[in-house]
């Protein structure tokens, strides 16, 4: 008899997420340019479902250059046109626009903060905050520390960074544990 992986219960749907939920999901990332392509790809799933950009995931970061603020910085009109007629991504002029701009706000905060992880990891004392949740409906979808962030990526001039969003950010990154207390990965963080 094989054992299961016991996993959160948002993992349990498919491969894509059980792989991302393993390997990714929950483990603190301090890299500038993947908090920065994390927080343009929860940007880019707002309305949509978390495995849509997974099913995705290749082609978005072929399109856009795996992400990197200082090529994205340099896209043009044309570029953006091109992007639009991409049917590998998610075709949303708003959110195509918002990543070029996020860009440019991004090495606006480098410059104050020294560095993306700097500035993020500051809402949490520079350590993940570890919670306890024994059911999925427990786990919230924004925090008073998300209204934080979100408020000030804002104020900063990010794009798609509502509190809900930057809190599935979080998760993401580690700047959250919010693995169940029944989960597997529940203690790695």
């Amino acid at each position: 008899m094989v054992n299961e992986v016991k996993r959160c219960d948002w993992a349990a749907k498919n491969k894509l997420e059980q792989e991302y939920h393993d390997n990714e999901w929950g483990i603190p990332v301090h890299d500038d340019k993947k908090l920065f392509k994390m927080l343009i790809l929860e940007g880019k799933q707002a309305g949509l479902s978390w495995s849509t950009i997974l099913s995705k995931m290749n082609t978005l970061c072929e399109a856009f250059d795996n992400f990197d603020p200082a090529v994205l910085v340099t896209y043009d009109e044309a570029k953006i046109e091109a992007l639009l007629h991409n049917d590998g991504i998610i075709k949303n002029r708003q959110k195509v626009n918002a990543v070029v701009h996020n860009a440019k706000v991004y090495f606006k905060i480098c410059e104050e903060f020294g560095s993306l992880d700097n500035y993020l990891w500051s809402f949490v004392n520079y350590h993940p905050i570890i919670n306890s949740w024994a059911r999925i409906e427990e786990v919230p979808a924004s925090t008073p520390v998300s209204d934080a962030i979100s408020k000030d990526l804002k104020k900063k001039g990010f794009k798609f960074v509502g509190s809900t969003t930057v809190y599935a950010f979080m998760q993401a990154v580690g700047m959250v544990n919010d693995h169940l207390t029944t989960c597997a990965f529940y203690k790695r963080s």
